[in-house]
């Protein structure tokens, strides 16, 4: 199937463009962006130009940030073509919704993307929780917004989310694993002067059969990163590490599954788009969202120093 890409940024480049190019399932046909480019693709900076002349491509991906997304989205779903959205699917729950009902209507696919409960351990760890009982879950995820957001100014603004785009990561991974549902009891946001959604965070979790579950965000990291899920249960104690790339029980790694045909979280991403266009299905879990939106209504705000590139 031929796919256009919206949005040709780093995530677009790292990850996008090798993951279909390598794929058997699509061709990249064209791009939409008003800076960026790829090198043999055909190249529009509006939208509705590429869906008026590009009638042939029946799935449309999307790279932008939140913000400009859902009237882009929108637009491609009203012309009849299948959409997929890079994390997080929106700026805000009610645009998500919106989204997909559009796309009930015009009977097309909507693929709200989580790419890291594709990561190599993930489905591991879903399977050996299952029938354990939660003690204690805590969710590490500390990295440097320099070295991955280089630039990225809209990540301060409003609907930007600020460490909550990385920490959302670690909360689609929880919200996969975990059998029973949580939801955000308290938090404290950490908001640098001079922007306007939160560096760090710490966010608290109502677990249903009482086990304590924290997680600690922040974007201050330097040198070596961290994201990394612990869950101690009454049969042993299970992590994750490397962004749920390496299951470990008991202190000893799990080898990962054999049987999976592809490797990398894009990759499968993509292998899961073109078995829901086949279908006639779609694939919108806003959980991990709906922790964010409660952590940052919750939150109590404390001010912290201003945030330099």
């Amino acid at each position: 199937m031929k796919v256009a890409l919206v949005g040709i940024g780093k995530i677009a480049l790292d990850q996008h463009v090798p993951a279909i190019i390598a794929s058997p399932d699509w061709e990249l046909a064209a791009t939409t962006s008003r800076h960026g480019t790829v090198d043999g693709v055909q190249a529009f900076t509006d939208i509705d130009d590429m869906l008026a002349q590009r009638s042939d491509i029946r799935v449309v991906s999307f790279c932008l940030p939140p913000v400009p997304r859902y009237e882009a989205a929108a637009r491609a779903i009203r012309a009849g073509r299948h959409v997929m959205l890079e994390k997080p699917p929106g700026a805000t729950l009610s645009e998500c919704h919106a989204l997909e009902t559009l796309a009930r209507k015009h009977r097309v696919s909507l693929f709200a993307t989580w790419h890291s409960r594709e990561a190599a351990g993930v489905a591991g760890a879903r399977a050996w929780l299952a029938d354990k009982t939660l003690r204690r879950l805590s969710v590490t995820w500390k990295e440097d917004v320099r070295r991955w957001h280089p630039g990225q100014d809209w990540i301060w603004q409003p609907g930007g989310m600020g460490v909550f785009d990385p920490g959302i990561n670690a909360l689609s991974i929880v919200t996969d694993i975990l059998p029973d549902p949580i939801h955000v009891s308290s938090a404290r946001l950490e908001i640098p002067e001079n922007c306007q959604t939160p560096i760090a965070a710490s966010v608290a979790f109502h677990h249903p059969g009482g086990a304590e579950i924290s997680a600690e965000l922040d974007f201050r990291q330097e040198g070596e990163q961290t994201w990394t899920i612990s869950a101690e249960t009454d049969q042993g104690m299970l992590v994750l590490t490397g962004g749920g790339a390496q299951l470990w029980i008991d202190g000893q790694e799990v080898a990962q599954d054999a049987g999976l045909t592809l490797t990398g979280e894009y990759p499968r991403l993509y292998a899961r788009m073109a078995r829901l266009v086949k279908d006639g299905a779609m694939d919108v879990d806003l959980s991990p969202m709906r922790h964010v939106f409660d952590a940052l209504c919750l939150g109590r705000r404390v001010n912290t120093a201003p945030f330099i590139e």
